[in-house]
């Protein structure tokens, strides 16, 4: 997973760029698999974390101005979610970036990095799991499957097996919930998502175009 981790993220990032660009006006009050959580909610949230983790790339992700999420709807939010998709793009193809140690305060201040943040490797592929279940999460709430490659999904799930169980992971899993019995069945994508609190069965629409 590790020689092609940014290029697998660039691919779920950009299938919840396409699946975002399809919102309407009338979607944004949605439910999503996420508990809680509107079509307009999830898309604010998946901005502020393109935003911070491109931040944290950086080296500059302690600044919380980074993580803070838009309003919640409108077209102003479709080119935001897109701006910040860009800008995470970006900034994980920079030289070294998996080498490096990121700044994610929201993932927590004591990282097992040397000072205390998150291995370039670890970060990036806790944003890949994010953005292949977030864009599974926009796909089935305006009911259009996900577009998600075999490999995606295959590299997504090495991460959602240890997100349960990991203390290290405790922020992406802390967002997606306990996992869904029986989690350890189906395809890999069925997995990620029970491992991570979905229940394919509930969202039909989700079925993959690989």
């Amino acid at each position: 997973m590790t020689d092609d981790l940014i290029a697998l993220d660039r691919l779920a990032v950009q299938e919840s760029v396409r699946l975002v660009g399809l919102v309407r006006d009338g979607d944004w009050r949605r439910d999503t698999p996420c508990a809680g959580w509107t079509v307009g909610r999830l898309v604010a949230h998946m901005t502020a974390q393109h935003r911070g983790f491109a931040a944290g790339a950086r080296g500059v992700g302690d600044d919380l101005a980074h993580w803070r999420e838009p309003a919640e709807g409108g077209a102003d939010l479709v080119a935001a979610h897109r701006a910040g998709a860009l800008d995470v793009i970006a900034a994980f193809d920079e030289p070294g970036v998996l080498e490096r140690e990121f700044a994610l305060p929201e993932l927590g201040r004591d990282g097992p990095g040397p000072g205390g943040g998150w291995p370039g490797r670890i970060a990036v592929g806790f944003h890949l799991v994010d953005y292949a279940v977030h864009a599974w999460d926009v796909a089935v709430a305006l009911g259009v499957p996900a577009e998600l490659p075999e490999p995606v999904v295959a590299a997504a799930l090495k991460v959602a097996l240890r997100v349960p169980a990991d203390p290290l992971s405790s922020a992406p899993g802390a967002a997606f919930g306990p996992p869904v019995d029986p989690a350890g069945d189906g395809s890999d994508l069925d997995r990620m998502l029970r491992l991570l609190g979905r229940d394919p069965l509930r969202w039909p629409a989700a079925k993959p175009q690989i």
